[in-house]
């Protein structure tokens, strides 16, 4: 108590400052859903692409303006699987298609037209053209969503105010997300830092009292 009296209020209230700040700090961390790094250029966003990969990062995503050749390599990322998908998907449509017509047409209710036999595949061409198109093309759109896990109305990102000043207009950045399994927060920016990244942040949503609206 004698300590207290004894320094000035402003002491107080610079100790008081600090320590706010350092609980602020921690409670980011506890609340952290990733980190996010700028750099320079492309090719030195393509470099620390490499080094996230090789350090054993496996959910981390980066961004650019506009597409860097080799991005992919660079981050290890797999050839997408939605071409099968839809592949299949077409399959389906293409026999069900004959199916059907070889059903109604040869089977159910066959009646014979301007002589053609009952099973006349040239006549269902169309039919099987259309509906292994329209099942491709729904497929491709359902799955490119689903494989990209959207829509989504929240993601960490839109929480960096460097990111979304200048994400889509000259900067680029790296982010390491949280559901990764070697994700530590002051270790995921100790290595961001190491490899090149500037202007480090911790995405997280906003803390009571803190605006959400940033």
């Amino acid at each position: 108590m004698n300590e207290l009296a004894s320094q000035s209020a402003e002491d107080l209230k610079k100790q008081a400052e600090a320590t706010s700040a350092k609980a602020k700090e921690i409670l980011i961390e506890e609340a952290a859903e990733g980190v996010v790094a700028e750099f320079d250029n492309p090719a030195a966003l393509l470099e620390a692409a490499e080094k996230i990969r090789d350090a054993g990062y496996q959910r981390f995503e980066v961004y650019s303006p506009f597409p860097i050749h080799g991005m992919d390599d660079a981050m290890g990322l797999k050839r997408s699987p939605l071409g099968y998908i839809v592949f299949g998907f077409g399959s389906i449509g293409t026999m069900g298609a004959l199916l059907l017509q070889w059903w109604t047409s040869a089977v159910d209710y066959p009646i014979v037209y301007s002589g053609k036999p009952y099973f006349a595949l040239p006549a269902f061409v169309p039919i099987t053209f259309e509906l292994t198109v329209i099942l491709s093309a729904f497929t491709a759109m359902v799955g490119m969503f689903a494989l990209n896990r959207m829509p989504r109305f929240f993601h960490p990102m839109f929480y960096s105010e460097n990111f979304c000043k200048k994400g889509s207009d000259d900067g680029f950045f790296a982010a390491i997300f949280a559901w990764d399994k070697k994700f530590d927060v002051r270790e995921v920016k100790r290595f961001l830092q190491s490899i090149g990244g500037k202007n480090i942040e911790i995405l997280h949503r906003p803390l009571n009292g803190e605006d959400s609206s940033k």
